[in-house]
């Protein structure tokens, strides 16, 4: 390979990754036309079909816009290695997710804020949410238009999602219909990021609107190697692309937006980590920094499934009838988001926010749809919501190419356990109301023969996935094992800051992807706030 040195660089940042943190930012900072900035991303661009058709993201799985990552083998999950699906394209995870709008509960925003994070509060973080979205249904108290990014209802509900509802009302669960409102708690019909019937991803709504831009840079296919530094001030990267590597220089700062997975690797290739670990791979220290790539958490989901006896359910989004509809119309199955439905409780009476989450499909779903449905059926997705147990991202080598070491230790501590198998409880008591009467039949899974608690258990141990979340691995905080400050600023270093899913000192509770993007309005407007103001 040839090197190409570039000395005087004609930009102010460089983002790494531009994901649902990293296009957000390359919008909001080059708002001024002299600041400029080079976003680069390890993927491709996001041009296939299946990326803006709602219903086809589990067909992006496992293809070329996929990091396919896979953990360790879980010693609490009967040894299986897990699949890992992250998004490798412009729009990063938002590209290929279930489109699900969610922030979190509120009280997880205090929590940060209770935990050091001065600026991080409910209250704080929720203008940043608003400022984010177009909310078509209106605005209020929580919500606001004219943002980026679409939230909108859905254009196609299945009536087996509407069933569920009703189903969780007659088990004597309150109905909600905004998640995002005053409440979490609740079960209703979840709003998707969509925009006239095709995904909205973070890529349509922050990043092609301002391509444009004279001061905007985007470069697709590049690897990222390291980080540079100046003693302890980060002045640049080396990065690779077309076999070509080359140095950039930067005036200003280097942002990683790369991910939980991604962001501790880079750290950690560029000598910003545990010392022990480094120099056993030989890679020359910058910062002792211990909590880089710990503090790993993410959700998990437990299937439920039972056949279907009306031929209702999204298998026929495969017809020619569906897609005629969406092509014209851009309305029908193939503008569901498969997770239609669901809803959050408290499994204790005492718990102050909910633990678990219900995602529910009309659909067939195991395995993160890989496996091809030959019968109608619907599934119920309990989810973890609060893990307590606690992993790891660490080297594998010091070559940037090889995968890290992803041990999330899922079910370490026998509390999540716990929470999975009351969601399989209710999943069952849910199925069993006469809402679903007209519409169940045989339990294909985890199925009947699995009855007690033992069963169940292990039923969870050989079935639970991920559902996509993992966060927490640089971490905001002011302890020994903080990565980040409040600022996002890297620790024992200048010039250097993260923004994505890492940063979270707790896990939120729902799904990730609106709090990331709330994350990343918050620091744009720190930087605007040191350089531009």
């Amino acid at each position: 390979m040839k090197t190409d040195y570039i000395s005087n660089s004609p930009y102010d940042y460089v983002i790494v990754g531009a994901g649902s943190a990293g296009c957000v930012l390359a919008n909001r900072l080059t708002q001024d036309s002299n600041t400029k900035v080079l976003l680069l991303e390890a993927g491709k661009a996001d041009d296939k079909q299946e990326i803006h058709i709602p219903t086809g993201f589990s067909t992006l799985f496992q293809s070329e816009y996929d990091w396919s990552y896979y953990t360790e083998k879980q010693p609490h999950l009967n040894n299986r290695s897990l699949y890992w699906p992250r998004g490798k394209v412009l729009g990063g995870c938002s590209s290929i997710n279930a489109m699900i709008y969610i922030r979190g509960n509120y009280h997880d925003y205090d929590r940060w804020h209770n935990l050091g994070n001065d600026g991080w509060s409910a209250k704080e973080v929720l203008p940043y949410f608003k400022k984010a979205e177009n909310q078509e249904r209106g605005a209020n108290e929580y919500h606001s238009m004219g943002g980026p990014l679409n939230i909108t209802n859905q254009r196609f509900i299945n009536s087996l999602s509407h069933t569920f509802v009703k189903a969780c009302l007659e088990a004597g669960f309150c109905e909600n219909n905004d998640f995002n409102g005053e409440q979490q708690e609740g079960f209703g019909v979840y709003q998707v990021t969509q925009k006239n019937g095709k995904r909205h991803s973070v890529a349509a709504a922050y990043l092609k609107p301002i391509l444009h831009r004279s001061n905007l840079t985007v470069l697709t296919n590049v690897h990222v190697k390291r980080i540079l530094f100046q003693g302890t001030r980060a002045v640049g990267l080396t990065y690779i692309q077309d076999d070509v590597t080359k140095d950039i220089k930067i005036a200003r700062e280097v942002i990683l937006s790369c991910g939980t997975i991604n962001s501790p690797q880079l750290l950690m290739l560029s000598g910003i980590g545990p010392a022990k670990h480094l120099k056993s791979l030989e890679i020359p220290m910058i910062v002792d920094l211990p909590g880089v790539g710990q503090n790993l958490q993410d959700h998990l989901l437990v299937p439920v499934i039972y056949e279907c006896t009306k031929l209702i359910t999204l298998l026929n989004a495969n017809k020619l009838t569906s897609l005629l509809k969406y092509l014209i119309f851009k309305n029908g199955p193939l503008t569901s988001n498969v997770a239609e439905a669901g809803g959050f409780i408290k499994t204790r009476p005492n718990l102050e926010v909910s633990d678990l989450q219900f995602h529910f499909a009309p659909f067939y779903l195991f395995n993160h749809g890989l496996i091809k449905p030959e019968k109608h059926a619907f599934t119920f997705g309990p989810t973890l919501l609060r893990p307590q147990s606690r992993g790891s991202i660490t080297l594998r080598s010091n070559n940037p190419f090889e995968p890290p070491v992803i041990q999330p230790n899922y079910l370490e501590n026998k509390a999540d356990l716990q929470v999975l198998l009351e969601g399989v409880y209710l999943s069952r008591k849910l199925a069993k109301m006469t809402a679903f009467d007209v519409f169940r039949g045989d339990e294909l899974v985890p199925g009947y023969s699995v009855q007690t608690e033992e069963e169940i258990c292990d039923f969870i141990r050989n079935n639970v996935e991920t559902l996509y979340h993992p966060v927490g691995t640089c971490k905001m905080g002011n302890d020994s094992m903080s990565v980040v400050n409040s600022q996002l600023q890297v620790y024992g270093v200048e010039g250097l800051r993260v923004v994505d899913g890492s940063i979270m000192p707790d896990i939120i509770g729902g799904n990730t992807n609106a709090p990331i993007i709330m994350i990343a309005e918050k620091a744009a407007d720190m930087l605007i706030d040191n350089y531009q103001r």
